[in-house]
């Protein structure tokens, strides 16, 4: 995973030069900023650490290659990115083992690979992992249940708690049911135990 360093005396005219040399956009890389103190009687100077997301992509690709074919299964990648989210979907000739009972194997692959990103650059990436059409049909599924359950909330008036989910999960019951006229949803708990109330607006 190549590194492009940029350092100057002014963080966002080192920054837009990055951007210009690059030909990037800000959605396009991730990187680190980095105060360097300067020695007697000079001042300091920013340092940007900068990483291209389509590098960061083929690096995630190259581990789950090497986890997978462990486990004797074979795989292809298809990889999109859009604004800064990495989405790698996974075809393989054993699909279910690589979604793992509800999606835990999955979960733990995403998992495994943002870390061996931040061990490379202290960076966390934006990695949205996914087997065939797997989270397509869970997200379809979850945005069904959330205005199902905003319709009861709705129509009863009576608040009602959802499951514990992960924060995509809530993201995705948050998102559809923004503009659920009658309703609004709050999160509460702490994770893993984190979960969706579904309130009335009065």
């Amino acid at each position: 995973m190549k590194e492009y360093v940029y350092e100057g005396k002014i963080a966002e005219e080192v920054f837009n030069k990055a951007l210009e040399d690059l030909k990037v956009s800000e959605t396009d890389i991730l990187f680190t900023k980095e105060e360097v103190k300067g020695k007697l009687f000079k001042s300091g100077t920013v340092k940007f650490h900068i990483f291209l997301n389509s590098d960061i992509a083929n690096y995630v690709k190259d581990v789950l290659d090497r986890i997978i074919s462990n486990l004797g299964i074979k795989a292809t990648y298809e990889v999109s990115i859009r604004e800064k989210q990495i989405n790698i979907k996974m075809y393989s000739d054993n699909n279910p083992i690589l979604i793992g009972k509800n999606g835990q194997t999955l979960t733990a692959l995403t998992a495994i690979c943002k870390q061996a990103v931040y061990s490379k650059i202290n960076v966390y990436p934006y990695l949205n992992l996914d087997v065939e059409n797997y989270k397509d049909k869970q997200v379809m599924h979850l945005e069904r249940l959330a205005k199902n359950i905003a319709r009861e909330v709705r129509s009863t008036g009576k608040e009602i708690m959802m499951d514990n989910m992960n924060s995509y999960e809530r993201r995705i019951v948050h998102n559809v049911l923004t503009d659920f006229k009658g309703v609004t949803t709050i999160s509460e708990g702490e994770e893993p135990n984190r979960h969706i109330i579904v309130k009335p607006i009065n």
